[in-house]
């Protein structure tokens, strides 16, 4: 099989007008954007569309993930591609990739083998510019809170307080922790500590994923709070006076990108926040636009349905107002067998031979995550499909066990899945399945009710979906809700920050993990995307590194990942 650039390289692009016109768009609709075969759309589309039905609109989780991956954007691209072989017209949605760690210039954000998004290169390196327009409007806020400070703080801004960091899309750990104004305060500012992020990880990111027109995103801007006042009120970019330059930065970012997969499928792409720090989905807009435009949408929801999917219920359908119709849930015989518990698997080294043996048994431990995340689906009135991405070194007894506990746990069903190997044709009994779950009558509903306490929110999302006896909080946490919750910010929904490698917040407890106490010991809010992020975990070590003064700032697993940007 030839390589996925090979075979990116291979494929037969249609022009952008083309893919639009399956869309019922026209070349009006859209700007061209350095290639035939990329565009971006004009927001007045939507007043164009208003009066056509919604489409069908699915969502593509996956279990914990592993090191080894399971194939949840490749599925997401394979499946849009197989509603055409059962003769449906598709859009797909996903976020855009990113310089850093989480997607690189590897692939994996396009897909993979004969389900990629294509052209391969204009995909995974820098697409339309939007990514490098969110730093720029996240560096001037910082640039404007500095010269704030310079000028005598008009504002009153404690230092200390200050959460707003500067950003740059690479993953560059000596920037992280940084002293600013050493230049004394005529050249160089007031002297304080901050750092750089990466730049998916900034709320101007989240923003752009969760708004639904500029106006929206104007007024997002002005509510970001970037710190505190001495006498513990909150600063916002309103005040800093660079909500409205902001905006202008991230004008034409604001407007979805339109691509193709290798069979000629329209793929909206836009938008890439993290799904740990934030909510992990492509676009609102994006999915506005697509479910106007075909029969059905496929959208990707960031790592396992505990997160990316429990964000995209109660984040990011509350927010646009669509209602999810179905989801499917990728699994893989191996990762089951890794979450047995019983493997030690590395990211880049060879699977261990006793893993690729015949063992039904393995399979089954591991299924208790599968049958945890149909049950977190599940609770959201979705109904469940289980995509098996297959490998040739799965067993048909492994695969007969997946099937079976499947469906017990409430899916409609489990199918095979080849798209890989085979693109569309190959996820054409899958398609067949989300067409009937999605015709299945059901009643989504939101896990919780803004409403509530912020600690009852969080407690509810501990328990229900992530199978905690209990949450603890550290002071610093208690403090800051009950900060938000005086300030008038404990109506916001919750985005919880943990690790993606286990149901719990410690990365070893795999499987279904029970009983645990949920450690949260930070809140941190984005007033401006929308959401209070409870930072949960306890923070560990690098090995080598514990001297570092940075050290105890690195939350990191087993094999020195890093599990978040804390």
């Amino acid at each position: 099989m030839y390589s996925d650039l090979e075979i990116a390289q291979r494929a037969t692009l249609k022009h952008v007008h083309e893919i639009a016109d399956q869309m019922g768009l026209s070349p009006d609709d859209m700007d061209i954007y350095g290639s035939p075969y990329v565009a971006k759309l004009r927001l007045n589309v939507l007043d164009k569309l208003k009066d056509r039905p919604n489409a069908r609109y699915i969502d593509v989780t996956a279990i914990t993930p592993t090191p080894l991956g399971e194939g949840k954007t490749t599925a997401t691209v394979g499946l849009g591609q197989a509603m055409k072989h059962i003769g449906k017209r598709a859009v797909i949605t996903l976020r855009q990739p990113s310089q850093g760690p989480t997607f690189g210039i590897k692939g994996g954000a396009a897909g993979g083998g004969y389900s990629q998004v294509v052209p391969m290169e204009t995909f995974n390196l820098h697409l339309t510019g939007d990514i490098h327009a969110v730093a720029a409007a996240n560096n001037l806020l910082a640039a404007m809170i500095d010269n704030k400070l310079m000028r005598g703080n008009p504002l009153n801004i404690d230092t200390d307080s200050i959460t707003w960091k500067r950003v740059m899309d690479v993953n560059d750990r000596a920037l992280r922790d940084i002293i600013v104004g050493l230049g004394g305060k005529v050249e160089g500012g007031v002297m304080r500590q901050t750092g750089f992020d990466i730049a998916v990880a900034s709320e101007v990111m989240a923003i752009l994923a969760l708004t639904t027109s500029l106006k929206d995103m104007r007024e997002r801007f002005g509510r970001i709070v970037v710190g505190l006042t001495n006498d513990k009120k909150p600063v916002t970019a309103e005040q800093i006076g660079g909500a409205g330059a902001m905006a202008v930065l991230m004008k034409d970012a604001l407007r979805p990108n339109l691509l193709q997969t290798l069979e000629n499928t329209p793929a909206l792409v836009h938008a890439g926040p993290f799904a740990n720090i934030a909510h992990g989905n492509s676009s609102i807009l994006g999915d506005m636009i697509a479910v106007k435009c075909g029969d059905f949408v496929i959208t990707e929801s960031g790592f396992g349905a505990d997160i990316g999917a429990e964000k995209f219920f109660n984040i990011k359908c509350r927010y646009s107002g669509l209602k999810p119709d179905a989801a499917v849930l990728v699994v893989t015989v191996r990762a089951l067998k890794t979450h047995s518990g019983r493997y030690k698997v590395v990211a880049g080294k060879s699977l261990p031979k006793e893993m690729l043996e015949r063992n039904p048994a393995d399979v089954e431990i591991g299924a208790a995550n599968m049958i945890k995340q149909i049950e977190n689906l599940s609770l959201h009135g979705v109904t469940p499909v289980v995509a098996i991405n297959v490998f040739e070194s799965d067993h048909p007894e492994e695969i007969e066990v997946i099937k079976r506990l499947a469906v017990q746990a409430g899916a409609l069903g489990a199918s095979v899945c080849r798209h890989h190997a085979e693109g569309g044709k190959g996820a054409i009994e899958l398609a067949e399945m989300v067409v009937q779950a999605a015709e299945t009558p059901s009643e989504f509903r939101f896990l919780y009710d803004l409403d509530q306490p912020i600690k009852a929110k969080i407690e509810t999302i501990a328990t229900k979906i992530y199978g905690a006896a209990g949450v603890s909080y550290e002071a610093a946490a208690e403090r800051q809700i009950r900060d938000y919750e005086s300030n008038g910010f404990g109506n916001l929904p919750i985005c919880m920050a943990k690790t993606h490698l286990s149901l719990s917040h410690d990365p070893t407890l795999k499987g279904a993990p029970k009983g645990f106490t949920l450690p949260v010991r930070e809140v941190r809010a984005s007033v401006g995307a929308g959401f209070i992020y409870p930072i949960c975990g306890e923070m560990r070590t690098m090995p080598g590194l514990s001297d570092h003064p940075a050290a105890e700032k690195v939350d990191i697993d087993d094999d020195g990942n890093i599990l978040g940007l804390f």
